[in-house]
């Protein structure tokens, strides 16, 4: 499975440096990503050293995002910089032509989400997020030895492994309790679309690349209340996909105009209600459970009766 990323890319991290940035830009090298640099102006030709299951590892700090490209050939950048900064950090790797940009940052005004995800499209570059969890894909060690999966972001290492199931999910804390749930049974790859009202990577577009991908037998789909995503994926997954689905829409008791927990997560006009979403996806032939553990007990129900 290679969403959006392959196994073993060179990564960079922009806001390395920071406290968020350093947290996780260790956890991940102790995933096995491979993270080649990371960028701060006021710090390029320093390195920060990490400590990786007792070894050091010193990553290179550069002074643009361009620079990294071209010294270490990176084609992903996970963005943990501030809310105020996280446009024209994003803008540098979308200027410098980088593939895959995963915006982490939470709290972004949605004028400059919509700025820089609308001029990523127009460069064909795929951005995840923002106010996401992150990506990560997962690879079979045994038939694959020395191999990594890609864990970009800030989703736990060594809650699940490789498997049949592909996830999405708005929600980050629910992406890993199913990661969690369904940990004995595995996954290709899980992707935290995140909960702004303006992403770069949709429900749909996770959905299609999971449909796409021979290993993936089965998705799982974690929404929540507000906006229209969930409804477009399932009408979607209707007419095109050959894979089961089992979602799970999180916000069944949320009351009307109060935003519960995401920007996105609002209902409004009587739209966008869980209640609204779970009718249309079990019309459109997308089990939904009433709990996450529910929600895990119906895939693997579906895995039994695929005989996977």
């Amino acid at each position: 499975m290679t969403l959006f990323i392959e196994n073993g890319a060179p990564v960079i991290v922009q806001g390395m440096t920071g406290h968020e940035g350093m947290r996780h830009t260790a956890r991940m090298l102790a995933a096995g990503t491979n993270i080649v640099g990371g960028t701060n102006p006021r710090k390029a030709g320093t390195a920060v050293s990490f400590d990786v299951s007792g070894s050091s590892v010193d990553v290179p700090v550069f002074g643009t995002v361009a620079e990294a490209m071209e010294k270490t050939g990176a084609t992903a950048s996970v963005v943990f910089v501030p809310p105020r900064f996280a446009k024209s950090a994003v803008m540098e790797s979308v200027d410098a032509g980088m593939p895959l940009i995963v915006v982490i940052t939470e709290g972004i005004p949605i004028a400059d989400s919509a700025f820089f995800v609308a001029s990523a499209l127009s460069k064909r570059i795929q951005i995840v997020g923002p106010n996401c969890p992150g990506l990560a894909t997962f690879v079979d060690t045994e038939k694959n030895p020395g191999s990594t999966g890609v864990n970009l972001g800030i989703i736990p290492d060594g809650i699940t492994q490789r498997g049949p199931l592909g996830l999405v999910s708005k929600s980050g804390t629910l992406t890993y309790q199913l990661m969690s749930e369904l940990g004995d049974i595995g996954f290709t790859a899980a992707l935290g679309a995140g909960g702004d009202p303006v992403v770069g990577t949709t429900l749909l577009d996770a959905l299609k690349a999971f449909q796409a991908d021979d290993d993936t037998k089965a998705c799982v789909l974690i929404g929540e209340i507000g906006g229209s995503a969930e409804q477009e994926a399932a009408r979607w997954a209707r007419d095109n996909m050959t894979k089961p689905v089992v979602a799970y829409i999180a916000g069944f008791t949320a009351p009307e105009g109060k935003q519960m927990g995401h920007a996105g997560a609002i209902v409004s006009g009587g739209k966008g209600t869980a209640q609204e979403k779970k009718k249309i996806l079990e019309e459109c032939g997308i089990r939904v459970g009433s709990t996450p553990g529910q929600t895990a007990q119906i895939v693997r129900q579906i895995l039994e009766e695929l005989g996977e």
